[in-house]
């Protein structure tokens, strides 16, 4: 792995996400939500895979690049425009990160496999990108379990964790119960592991 290539790179992908619009506060530091986020899927990828490869530690970062620039407005409403949505979201961030790879002087053979990771292509069969998904269910436990159990009852929200639970690993499972919650919300989150 060549070190500084791979900091340029995370750097570049960090630029991008630098000029999101929308904000999040996360351990007390409010800043672009998209950089956030990138922020923290790459450390749970380092906690839940310390001998991670460049090609996941790189869509860990660029899996989200850009990602306000189609807003889910611009879809019809119901599943089936949110799985375009979803869909077209998945190519912006692929081809970003390509672009991204491409300058950095990244191997085609690195720039798909990257590619392939944030698109989750196989996810039921790539340790790597049932890896990024993992990170992706723990971000989601880290910063929106709070507001959308503040929204909806608890049944709902157990509900919720169980269908974020049934995407992820055991591993990330075990993850999930080191993320800081208060007792309502481990409560809650035991009740959907139970489950």
């Amino acid at each position: 792995m060549d070190e500084q290539r791979l900091q340029r790179a995370l750097a570049a992908i960090d630029a991008a996400n630098a000029d999101d619009p929308n904000r999040i506060t996360v351990r007390g530091i409010t800043r672009q939500k998209e950089l956030a986020h990138a922020e923290l899927v790459t450390g749970w990828i380092r906690r839940l895979r310390p001998d991670a490869s460049e090609s996941l530690l790189l869509a860990a970062r660029a899996h989200h690049i850009r990602r306000w620039t189609i807003p889910r407005s611009a879809y019809p409403g119901g599943r089936g425009g949110y799985l375009r949505w979803r869909r077209d979201l998945h190519e912006l961030h692929a081809k970003e990160a390509a672009r991204i790879l491409t300058a950095e002087g990244y191997d085609q053979a690195t720039v798909s496999r990257v590619r392939a990771i944030v698109r989750k292509k196989n996810l039921a069969t790539d340790p790597e990108v049932q890896a990024l998904e993992d990170t992706l269910c723990l971000v989601f436990l880290e910063t929106q379990f709070l507001d959308l159990a503040a929204r909806l009852d608890a049944s709902r929200m157990v509900d919720v964790l169980r269908k974020t639970l049934r995407k992820m690993s055991e591993e990330g499972k075990r993850l999930a119960l080191t993320i800081e919650m208060s007792s309502e919300e481990r409560a809650l989150l035991e009740q959907a592991l139970a489950g």
